[in-house]
């Protein structure tokens, strides 16, 4: 017999914690459904979304890399997410049972930031991608200062700075950094298999906040050069955690037990 399930998409995928934060909650709640890591290529994204559309049992899916800006050209978007974020991480199905896409990145990236005082103070974020997108539409509603962003692209970074009404720069991917309050590595840089991000982060003052998305591993070079100097860091796991709750109950019509965080935690570690 069939039962419900939902899944997380991306190339690669293999290295996703998003079945074990799901399954853990779905065994907590005694929810009778699962989540699966799904490895769907650039080429297969348009038939993978066609097929599931026809799939009764399946609830929606997370997107990660690189599918986050190609899947809104697949999906409904009632929430005007295109023109707002410019990428989904999240397609579910409505009452009607259509497919419509959103951004649950936003809102994971902000709740572990958001006792930090970030109102006028200036920023660095690294990358130009969708997690970018979601990251720099979440500063953009805290009112933050300049924001200098690392790209690999001039023209896309300061077309993305311009989208989401941020004052500012770009740089380099690889310059020196200015002083800031809030340093975000949106890259896949740091990631298992992937060259570091390892600037030089003396500028950054004694209560700077360097925040690195990647979970793979949980400290990134990047992360174990700013607790060397003794700065806050936050890392990938509490993103990740954050934007799969708001996930799950697009999925499964529940609330995830967030008051045991600290032993999801230990699990996704082990």
């Amino acid at each position: 017999m069939s039962r419900p399930y939902a899944e997380v998409i991306g190339d690669p995928i293999s290295h996703s914690k998003s079945p074990r934060i799901h399954g853990f909650w779905l065994e907590a709640l005694g929810i009778e459904a699962e989540y699966r890591a799904t490895h769907v290529t650039p080429e297969g994204l348009a038939d993978f979304v066609a097929a599931r559309a026809q799939d009764a049992d399946w609830r929606g899916c997370n997107v990660t890399l690189p599918h986050k800006l190609a899947v809104m050209d697949h999906v409904g978007d009632p929430g005007d997410v295109r023109a707002s974020i410019g990428a989904m991480n999240t397609i579910a199905r409505d009452e009607a049972g259509r497919l419509f896409g959103t951004n649950t990145d936003a809102g994971g990236f902000y709740g572990p930031i958001a006792d930090v005082p970030l109102a006028g103070a200036p920023v660095i974020v690294a990358g130009t991608g969708g997690a970018a997108h979601a990251v720099l539409f979440a500063l953009s509603r805290l009112d933050v200062g300049p924001v200098t962003l690392l790209a690999r692209s001039p023209l896309k970074g300061a077309a993305l700075l311009a989208r989401f009404g941020l004052k500012g720069e770009v740089r380099p991917i690889d310059a020196a950094l200015p002083p800031a309050q809030l340093f975000v590595n949106t890259t896949s840089l740091g990631m298992t298999g992937q060259p570091p991000l390892a600037p030089d982060l003396s500028p950054l003052p004694d209560d700077a906040v360097v925040y690195d998305i990647v979970y793979a591993p949980l400290v990134t070079p990047l992360l174990a050069a700013a607790e060397a100097r003794g700065l806050h860091i936050v890392d990938g796991l509490e993103m990740l955690v954050g934007q799969a709750a708001i996930a799950f109950e697009l999925f499964f019509g529940a609330t995830p037990p967030r008051d045991r965080d600290d032993e999801l935690r230990e699990i996704l570690l082990a």
